[in-house]
């Protein structure tokens, strides 16, 4: 066998099944899981993939097998697993789910005690090479026992403390749900809340009749737009499969960049909690520090990606971190992002302000306009990244290195960077108010990666 698994990646396990990951593969995880944190009690859920129960029973094998004892949650969301973890003080928790991969993959995401990622950085390698070795505790005195808890009665009450609901008002949303999981925890958040909900996609169908749910791409935004506008809502939101991730339309229809909404969760938790700390990453950053300021925060920069957001908060005691991919994590959860919390948050915040959501980021979009996330698929992203750094050095950018490479002028900043979980080149462009400007540099940027990739 090889020294590596191919779906072991850099946050989390995600591959093909049966040929990358399959229910043999999914019991040695099991085994090497318990053998590497030796854990007493883990809870474990999977999302609506029509593979994911199965492989979640294999998985449940291998650790009660090494002696575990595991809490059955069900279909859920991967938030549900974290906040099983952390508020049952369970010592770990692993979540079934290929997220917005293509039908036909799988994966786990693993977390360990107060729901701690698991990572490249943090003992997924040492699992992975567990599994390769065969290196498992001993057959244990006793199996581990299997409980069923199904019930979310928990987990809804606390996503409802983060917003005072007395004051909500009646709003008309559209819900798409995206044939995910999300639509039992809707229901339920709904019996207690004014709102009028209009649900698109619903069903929970791993068979994804209308595709995988992944709203960061524009062909899939149609629908949740073409229902806000019909149904004269106030605003819409999308979900993908596993609804870690939340994307927000205005009352027009219009999808939110996530850039601008890590601003305005920002302002709305620094009012609940003055003075924190806010941690974002390097992708797109001058109105979230501008935000923050004005809102009497601090502003933190970190690495992207989940695991390097949740460490920074920690080091920080940050009260909330966002990120322009629409992950968005809180530190009374555990420092986890949640699908769920964020549009309560911003109900809340409609309510008291009484602005539409497209006058509450209308200031922002136009102040700093950015490019969104462009992807290249590239054969050498390094000697790219470092050409692109020797072109602009002659105009003396403010130069910063976190991850990828950012380039900040006057008037506009990049930040260019290697995928951590995909062979592509991301590339952010924001400027100071000239929407022209994010045009020509996008232009400019795309020549120049084309031209050193040939």
């Amino acid at each position: 066998m090889s020294h590596f698994l191919s779906c072991f990646k850099a946050y989390d396990i995600r591959g093909k099944v049966p040929e990358e990951l399959n229910e043999e593969l999914a019991y040695q995880i099991g085994k090497a899981y318990a053998a590497e944190l030796k854990p007493k009690k883990v809870t474990v859920g999977f999302d609506i993939r029509l593979e994911s129960e199965s492989i979640a029973h294999s998985l449940i094998k291998g650790l009660t097998d090494s002696g575990v004892n595991v809490v059955n949650i069900g279909l859920c969301g991967t938030e549900e697993v974290y906040f099983a973890t952390f508020y049952h003080q369970l010592d770990g928790g692993i979540m079934i789910t290929a997220s917005h991969n293509p039908k036909g993959y799988n994966g786990m995401k693993l977390v360990t005690k107060d729901a701690q990622p698991i990572s490249g950085d943090f003992c997924l390698k040492e699992i992975e090479q567990r599994v390769i070795n065969k290196t498992f505790l001993s057959e244990p005195l006793e199996t581990g026992k299997i409980e069923y808890n199904t019930s979310k009665k928990d987990y809804i009450n606390h996503l409802l403390s983060y917003i005072n609901y007395q004051k909500l008002k009646p709003f008309t949303i559209v819900m798409n749900t995206g044939n995910g999981s999300a639509g039992v925890v809707i229901r339920d958040i709904a019996k207690h809340l004014p709102f009028n909900c209009i649900f698109v996609q619903e069903t929970p169908d791993g068979n994804f009749p209308f595709g995988v749910p992944n709203p960061l791409l524009p062909k899939n935004r149609a629908i949740t737009s073409n229902a806000v506008i019909a149904e004269k809502a106030d605003f819409g939101i999308a979900w993908d499969g596993d609804f870690d991730r939340c994307f927000l339309f205005d009352e027009y229809g219009e999808f939110i960049e996530g850039y601008y909404l890590v601003g305005l969760l920002a302002k709305t938790l620094l009012a609940k909690y003055p003075g924190g700390k806010i941690i974002h990453d390097p992708r797109l950053t001058w109105n979230t520090i501008e935000q923050v300021k004005l809102a009497g925060g601090v502003p933190v920069q970190s690495k992207t990606g989940h695991a390097f957001i949740k460490d920074k908060m920690r080091q920080e005691d940050a009260i909330y971190g966002g990120e322009m991919s629409a992950h968005h994590y809180f530190k009374g959860f555990a420092y986890c992002d949640s699908g769920m919390i964020p549009w309560l948050l911003i109900a809340e915040l409609l309510s008291i302000t009484g602005a539409s959501l497209s006058a509450l980021v209308q200031e922002c979009t136009q102040t700093y306009p950015c490019s969104g996330e462009l992807n290249y698929v590239v054969d050498d992203a390094s000697k790219i990244l470092e050409s692109i750094t020797a072109f602009y050095q002659p105009l003396t950018p403010k130069i910063d290195r976190t991850d990828g490479i950012s380039l900040e002028f006057q008037e506009w900043r990049m930040n260019i960077r290697v995928s951590n979980t995909e062979p592509l080149l991301r590339l952010n462009i924001e400027t100071r108010g000239n929407e022209a400007l994010v045009k020509s540099k996008v232009t400019e940027l795309e020549q120049l990666i084309m031209g050193i990739a040939i």
